[in-house]
């Protein structure tokens, strides 16, 4: 085994050093490497298998641990890198993995807060301190326009168009796109543009056109807006797991709630394939069943 191991090594070695891999993925092809191994040890075949049914053995133990399907899939596509770089190294020219099939994913459905929750967490901001004035502005924006948060974040001052009631954002691939806005966010931004933003700017001493800025007068980061979306869940006592793609899928599924047209929200959400889009039906119909039970006399 100590000769597979070092084979392994070898691998990985070649992934950081030839391929320049993170050292994240580095650690999770040795995890799920070593686990393979492990179980080699276990049923006491001292090679690498050639045979599809062994592999197979290996991930039915994987599934009788429970493991999920993701984790599953990642040990496949690891052990799949694997069997390639032992081809190209004339180490193993039989390729089992080759009739191994991923499982399919498991599609969860997205979270997504109720009006209740979402007017909650609207509320949570001291709006007479300037950087609840902030954050009252882009809990607006986002939920009033379902923009990812690497697009709010890039959002420019040109991009905003109040006169229109549109946005101009940029989305995955550099893909523009128009999407329109409600007058109590472009309100909102307006007074936090006017009353906190010009003195942000004043302070970092150099003009900027990103429209939300960080008390020091840069521009806001993900891990920022995360941490500001968490602060007020928090504070609004809403026990969901939050994050700023929560916001997307809220403004879409009550969107749909409201019998907006599916064609219409895809658009609105730059998603190039309805079929993205469509998983927020799944949400709707548990609403429009809810509302039934609650509402139907005999139900």
């Amino acid at each position: 085994m100590t000769k597979l191991n070092d084979q392994i090594e070898d691998y990985l070695r070649f992934g950081q050093i030839e391929r320049g891999l993170s050292e994240n993925t580095i650690t999770a092809y040795r995890q799920d490497l070593t686990e393979f191994l492990n179980f080699l040890q276990q049923e006491k075949i001292d090679s690498w298998p050639t045979e599809a049914v062994e592999i197979d053995a290996f991930l039915a133990r994987q599934k009788d641990l429970n493991k999920a399907s993701s984790s599953i899939s990642r040990m496949i596509s690891s052990l799949r890198k694997f069997y390639q770089w032992l081809a190209r190294q004339n180490i193993q020219k039989l390729n089992p993995m080759i009739e191994i099939d991923s499982p399919k994913k498991q599609r969860r459905l997205p979270v997504a807060l109720t009006q209740d929750e979402m007017d909650r967490l609207l509320a949570a901001p001291n709006v007479e301190k300037k950087l609840g004035l902030r954050d009252r502005a882009l809990l607006e924006m986002m939920y009033a326009t379902g923009m990812r948060v690497s697009e709010v974040i890039n959002l420019q001052l040109e991009d905003v168009h109040p006169d229109l009631k549109l946005i101009k954002v940029f989305g995955k691939g550099s893909k523009e796109r128009l999407v329109p806005v409600s007058n109590i966010a472009l309100d909102w931004l307006a007074k936090y543009e006017k009353e906190v933003r010009e003195s942000l700017v004043l302070k970092q001493g150099r003009n900027t056109e990103f429209v939300f800025l960080n008390n020091r007068g840069g521009s806001l980061t993900r891990q920022a807006v995360w941490q500001i979306i968490k602060h007020y869940c928090q504070l609004a006592n809403i026990n969901k797991d939050v994050t700023p793609h929560t916001l997307r899928h809220t403004f879409a599924t009550h969107l749909l709630e409201n019998g907006a047209d599916l064609r219409v929200v895809q658009e609105i959400l730059g998603h190039s394939d309805i079929s993205t889009t469509q998983i927020y039906t799944n949400l709707t119909q548990k609403h429009i069943l809810e509302v039934y039970i609650e509402t139907h006399p005999r139900a």
